[in-house]
């Protein structure tokens, strides 16, 4: 395992990342959405392209790594106040090469700027050292269940290796490799957030074990997302106020809790909760195109 010499480690993100910092931080991010595939199913994503829903898996436009260059430097022109450059879709940044090839060429252009990304986990134990290799501060791994007859609920299927597996087969490879992947990535000194969408009636019991899992694998902060019904979940009830407050109260006896999640899109570029310049960099968004190939 390399070491990793980046000096960004969480006590110092929680100064400079608008993902750890919270409001108190006015600090700006931008979302390259370089990432056109997925190699997981689940059952809440609605990945599209469009110019008008604010939330994950949304970008107005898929753009290469060598474009990805040019969008950094013109949004750091309009915002300066952004720290972070940051890859999470609209599918997986493990599934295919973009991003990081990208994050190779960003680390030569702007040796800085703090890099994360996020991805499901399903190829993050056996790409870590690629991870490390191109110099990742931060990385969101998303954790939903770590019992399979829970996850099996959450999730359709996983593509693994060129097989499709489904049901609890698909579910145990998929959190053997998440917390074996922020196990081998946080010992070379790499932040390792964990998100989990609260689904009430489903995980909303298990966040405890969840929280208490990822955080003995090596994660440092933990992050509840709000279920959005929509796809298969589409007739579930998003959790209210009460119920993700308790869950946090769970997470929180092992893990530091974020509270200030934005549900940010694919393509983002500003200060989280304030102006997005997405608008002024992206001036050739697909408006209405509601379907989008994963490839």
């Amino acid at each position: 395992m390399k070491e990793n010499i980046n000096m960004n480690n969480y006590e110092n993100l929680k100064n400079s990342h608008p993902c750890f910092a919270g409001h108190k931080a006015n600090k700006g991010r931008i979302h390259l959405p370089v990432s056109p595939g997925c190699n997981i199913q689940c059952k809440f994503c609605d990945r599209k392209i469009n110019d008008y829903e604010q939330r994950p898996g949304v970008t107005s436009v898929v753009i290469k790594p060598d474009e990805a260059l040019e969008v950094v430097r013109k949004s750091l022109e309009l915002c300066p106040e952004i720290t972070v450059v940051g890859i999470a879709g609209p599918g997986d940044t493990l599934a295919t090469d973009y991003a990081l090839n990208t994050f190779r060429l960003i680390k030569e252009a702007f040796p800085d700027i703090i890099k994360c990304m996020s991805t499901n986990g399903l190829l993050l134990e056996e790409r870590a050292e690629e991870i490390i290799e191109v110099g990742i501060d931060s990385l969101t791994v998303t954790v939903n269940a770590v019992d399979p007859a829970i996850l099996t609920r959450l999730n359709s299927a996983i593509i693994y290796h060129g097989k499709h597996y489904e049901g609890e087969e698909a579910a145990a490879i998929l959190i053997r490799n998440q917390l074996a992947g922020i196990q081998k990535v946080s010992e070379a000194g790499i932040t390792i957030k964990v998100n989990t969408v609260l689904v009430p009636g489903i995980n909303d019991l298990h966040i405890e074990e969840i929280a208490r899992t990822v955080s003995e694998a090596g994660a440092s902060i933990y992050n509840l997302i709000p279920l959005i019904p929509q796809h298969e979940l589409s007739e579930c009830e998003a959790p209210n106020c009460m119920q993700i407050e308790t869950a946090r109260g769970k997470a929180a006896k092992y893990i530091d809790v974020f509270r200030h999640c934005q549900r940010c899109r694919a393509d983002a570029i500003g200060i989280p909760g304030e102006k997005d310049f997405g608008d002024q960099i992206y001036l050739n968004r697909i408006a209405h195109k509601d379907t989008f190939s994963h490839g």
